[in-house]
């Protein structure tokens, strides 16, 4: 097989085979929307004022707590490290930035050594899989802060076969290596007297999830006919998950693994298929991974519903390594970039999700039923009953949530609805009907518990065209992207209408083409380009990881990493280099544990994107000749997708 390349962050130099899934939409564009709703200026700034907002949409922001910085006081106190790019990582003076584990390493005790050169199946399905993303903290003992111990849940997006594999490598094995190294890994680790975090080895809460692990389906397209398979008649059973970038942790302790770009696992053809509307939407199928060549059930014509089988949240038991996987139709199929969760005043829980494409929409998920705090095992289903629904953005500065639901205004059997099944199994389709605003690939979506906000990371899009740019979406060919700030009223997650701001418009000041303007006060390295994932420290601060894809030289010239990101006062909109990832990476999944004190960072695909570019390398990135060996430095050994864990030398939150 040909080279898998980078697709989740959209490469801008090629031509994305995701064109075939193209929005029809003709809702306004967010860029129309704050066009007309703000000057430049203070649109880039996000200037106006909390009471200025409510006032426009008629909602009041009452409840809707301040920023934790107090008034003339910076939110953060770390030295900032310089933009660059060279072959390793770099961190905050003062700061340890250790590997905790490493594609290969062990996760189950059973597991092999790692061998570059001799990989098998068996072996990765006990070892750690390729290109860490999403990264969950769970503290052990269940239900308390324990900041010194707990698991720590891993997606595994997908794999990069030029870097994984030495050339010669037998096709099929390469396919099933492959399919075991995506999906998740859930290990223990704990702090050490000395201070270092290290994996326990012979956990009994020790998993590894793959692209053929036994999964249950649930909610209301379960049993569904257009989910049923040769090898699944019953429309509930799965094999696997697959491309799992962002995702969540649920307050009674589960993960959520977000399934994105399903549409390039699979081969065949659309030609007279009764589901070519539904995936031509999705974008099926691209035939990136060959996979159908090896297992009859990615080939859409041998198996023509087994697409419909993913796109989903997957909700997983962390604590209980017997139980199966549970995938949650009830939020939707599409494109999900990450799950985060908040509890709702009134006890429910809401999910946040992206659908991570050129054009595509936010979504929303709110549970029919409350949490129960004080009995884990009744909340294990409340995610298969909620509302599902779909933003739009207007000019006023209000967002309104388009619920979802089958039955209600275009969502009938006229349009091809025959039940909520059907809607949540072409989820945009849906949405589109609904009047849903297209947006700059929207990814990772983070609730701030401490002041109510969310905040959306709009990473790019470089297809936007001057005549569908709108208030959210402004700039055409944009290949920086920008933050929304989102505000329920009196912080009310299930509201009908938010209002909405940008926090900041993202690009290189020092190129005039970017047109971006950034709070003056920002300092020469506080800039940054394509926000991806976002968390939220235990003081309720924002920080912001990046992922240009293989257009960084475009984007910002410098490589990927991690930015504090005041959120309000006179420093709203500015930002501090913490943390830089080697040439060809990107910055995934930050996590903090419970006291701040703890940052743990995945380093995605090392060496591989826009290698090209990078001066000191300028060819091709192999696994023979790789542009660089990050982290083991070591000859023979390929450059290895790891997670790593910061520490302040002497102790201390994160950040200052």
């Amino acid at each position: 097989m040909t080279d898998t390349p980078r697709f989740d962050a959209g490469p801008e130099d090629a031509k994305d085979p995701d064109d075939t899934s193209s929005n029809p939409s003709t809702a306004p564009a967010l860029g129309d929307i704050i066009a007309t709703r703000f000057s430049r200026r203070h649109m880039i700034r996000g200037t106006l004022g909390t009471a200025a907002i409510a006032a426009m949409t008629g909602n009041s922001l009452l409840g809707v707590l301040e920023s934790p910085a107090r008034a003339g006081q910076s939110a953060f106190n770390f030295a900032e490290i310089e933009h660059g790019v060279d072959e390793t990582h770099h961190v905050s003076p003062g700061y340890d930035a250790d590997i905790l584990i490493r594609w290969g390493d062990p996760v189950l005790p059973d597991a092999p050594a790692f061998d570059p050169a001799d990989q098998t199946p068996q072996g990765q399905a006990r070892q750690f899989g390729y290109n860490n993303d999403f990264v969950g903290f769970v503290p052990l003992p269940y239900g308390s802060k324990s900041p010194n111990r707990g698991l720590l849940c891993v997606n595994h997006e997908y794999t990069s076969a030029p870097v994984m594999f030495p050339s010669g490598f037998s096709d099929t094995r390469r396919i099933q290596v492959e399919m075991a190294a995506h999906g998740g890994s859930i290990i223990e680790i704990a702090r050490g007297a000395d201070g270092r975090w290290s994996v326990d080895n012979g956990s009994s809460y020790a998993r590894r999830i793959s692209a053929s692990t036994p999964i249950r389906i649930s909610g209301p397209a379960a049993g569904h006919a257009r989910m049923k398979t040769s090898a699944d008649p019953t429309g509930t059973r799965v094999l696997g998950t697959v491309n799992n970038c962002a995702g969540g942790i649920t307050p009674w302790g589960t993960y959520l693994m977000a399934e994105e770009n399903f549409n390039h696992y699979f081969i065949g053809s659309l030609k007279g298929h009764p589901e070519h509307r539904n995936y031509k939407r999705y974008g099926l199928p691209t035939g990136r991974y060959a996979w159908g060549r090896a297992d009859r059930r990615w080939d859409i014509d041998k198996e023509p519903n087994e697409p419909s089988r993913f796109g989903w949240i997957v909700e997983v038991d962390a604590l209980n390594p017997a139980s199966a996987p549970v995938k949650r139709t009830a939020l939707g199929r599409f494109k999900h970039e990450g799950a985060e969760t908040v509890v709702n005043g009134d006890g429910r829980v809401v999910i946040y999700s992206g659908d991570d494409q050129r054009f595509d929409y936010l979504y929303r998920f709110v549970s029919r039923d409350r949490v129960d705090p004080e009995n884990r095992q009744a909340n294990m289903d409340l995610l298969d009953n909620g509302t599902l629904s779909v933003a739009r953005f207007e000019a006023d500065g209000s967002m309104t949530w388009l619920d979802l639901v089958w039955g209600q205004g275009p969502l009938t059997p006229h349009n091809g609805f025959s039940s909520q099944a059907d809607v949540l199994i072409e989820t945009r389709r849906a949405s589109d009907l609904l009047g849903a605003t297209p947006l700059d690939r929207p990814e990772d979506v983070q609730p701030n518990p401490a002041t109510g906000k969310v905040y959306l990371n709009l990473t790019n899009n470089s297809r936007r065209k001057a005549e569908n740019t709108d208030t959210v979406n402004r700039r055409e060919k944009n290949i920086w992207g920008q933050i929304v700030e989102l505000s329920p009223p009196g912080g009310d997650h299930a509201a009908a209408t938010f209002a909405w701001d940008i926090l900041v418009q993202c690009g290189n000041p020092n190129r005039p083409e970017t047109r971006a303007i950034w709070h003056p006060d920002t300092s020469a390295n506080g800039w940054f380009a394509c926000p991806d994932n976002a968390a939220v420290d235990a003081e309720g601060r924002l920080w912001i990881a990046t992922d240009q894809g293989g257009n960084w030289s475009r984007a910002s010239g410098t490589a990927d990493g991690l930015w504090a990101l005041a959120t309000s006062g006179a420093e709203r909109g500015t930002g501090r280099m913490f943390f830089r990832v080697p040439v060809g990476a990107e910055l995934c999944g930050p996590c903090f544990t419970p006291d701040g004190e703890t940052l743990f960072l995945a380093v995605q695909h090392p060496g591989t994107d826009g290698t090209k570019r990078y001066a000191a390398f300028g060819r091709r990135s192999t696994f023979e000749d790789p542009a660089t060996r990050w982290p083991d430095f070591k000859d023979g050994i390929p450059p290895r997708p790891s997670i790593v864990v910061i520490t302040k030398q002497g102790g201390g939150p994160i950040g200052g």
